[in-house]
C-alpha cells in the first residue's frame, strides 16, 4: 500500500490556507457583528441621553462611547477573539481603551484636516471624510485588537524552541562526551 507523504508548501508558516482561512474569516464576521452592535448602543444611547433625558451633546456622546467601548471590549473578548490567548482584563482592557482613544484622535484629525486646512464645509464631503476615517479606523483596530489586546497563544513548538538548552556536563567545551573519552 502507497505511504502518504505530506510536502510542506512553499507559501511558509504565514500563510492562509484551509482551517486558518476560515477560522480568520469567523474571526472577522465575529468582530463586525460586535462592532456593528457596538454602534447601534452607542447611537441609541446618544438618542436616549441626549434627545429624550436632556443631557448635554458631549456629555451624552461621552457617556455612549464608553459604555459602547465596554459593550465591544466584552464582545471582543468573550467571542470575537475568544479562542485567542487571555491577558489579565486590567490589560487588555486598558490597551483596548487606548486603542480606542488613538483611532479616535486620528478620526478626529482627519475630520479637521478636510474641515480647516482643506477649508471644506459641505457636509457630504465631511461625511465622505467621516466614512474614510471610520474605514482606517476599523482596519488598524482589528490589527492592534490582534496583535495586542488579544495575542495568539504561543504555539508549543514556538514555546519548547524558545527555551535554553539544557546545560551539557564537563569541563564546559565543546567536545561530545563519548570523543572526549575516547581521545
Amino acid at each position: 500500500m502507497p505511504r502518504i507523504v505530506r510536502v510542506p508548501s512553499r507559501r511558509g508558516p504565514s500563510a492562509l490556507t484551509g482551517r486558518r482561512a476560515r477560522r480568520r474569516l469567523r474571526e472577522l464576521g465575529a468582530f463586525g457583528t460586535v462592532g456593528g452592535f457596538a454602534f447601534l448602543v452607542d447611537i441609541g444611547l446618544f438618542q436616549l441621553l441626549y434627545g429624550h433625558l436632556g443631557f448635554g451633546a458631549v456629555t451624552a456622546k461621552t457617556l455612549a462611547t464608553l459604555v459602547s467601548m465596554s459593550v465591544a471590549f466584552l464582545g471582543h473578548r468573550n467571542w470575537a477573539f475568544a479562542h485567542r490567548d487571555r491577558t489579565t482584563i486590567r490589560r487588555s482592557f486598558g490597551l483596548f481603551a487606548l486603542i480606542n482613544l488613538c483611532t479616535l484622535a486620528l478620526g478626529a484629525a482627519v475630520i479637521w484636516f478636510v474641515r480647516y486646512p482643506l477649508d471644506q464645509e459641505g457636509l457630504l464631503v465631511i461625511q465622505a471624510a467621516n466614512i474614510a476615517s471610520i474605514g482606517l479606523n476599523t482596519a488598524l483596530r482589528y490589527t492592534a485588537y490582534r496583535r495586542w489586546v488579544f495575542p495568539a497563544a504561543p504555539r508549543p513548538d514556538a514555546v519548547a524552541a524558545s527555551e535554553p538548552a539544557p546545560a551539557q556536563s564537563g569541563s564546559g567545551d565543546t567536545v561530545p562526551t563519548a570523543t572526549r573519552e575516547a581521545v
